[in-house]
């Protein structure tokens, strides 16, 4: 097993552990901070599959992209964390409500 394919799966689970906790937990905080788990398994796996061969040299293209993700994912952190304080001051609570039939 090489050290990308060790990336790679490394990079899935991580993606696979924010999945779930963005799926639940009910605290919007928690998926803010969950969603963010998830990009970084994302760009931990793009890395990965875009890791060269030994003597070939490094591709910028792949690490470009990863670094314009970083900067799309800290600009969409600042968003929930906005919206979570937006809801919070409205309800009092940094949950969502929950669905009542009636």
């Amino acid at each position: 097993m090489t050290r990308a394919t060790i990336y790679a799966v490394v990079g899935i689970a991580i993606f696979l552990l924010g999945l779930y906790a963005v799926i639940a937990r009910v605290d919007l905080l928690r998926r803010v901070v969950a969603a963010n788990v998830m990009a970084a398994g994302v760009f931990l796996f793009y890395v990965a599959m875009a890791a060269p061969t030994p003597m070939a040299p490094p591709d910028p293209v792949p690490q470009a992209m990863v670094l314009t993700g970083i900067v799309v994912s800290v600009s969409a952190t600042a968003l929930g964390l906005a919206l979570v304080r937006y809801v919070r001051a409205a309800t009092g609570e940094a949950k969502l409500p929950e669905d009542r039939h009636t």
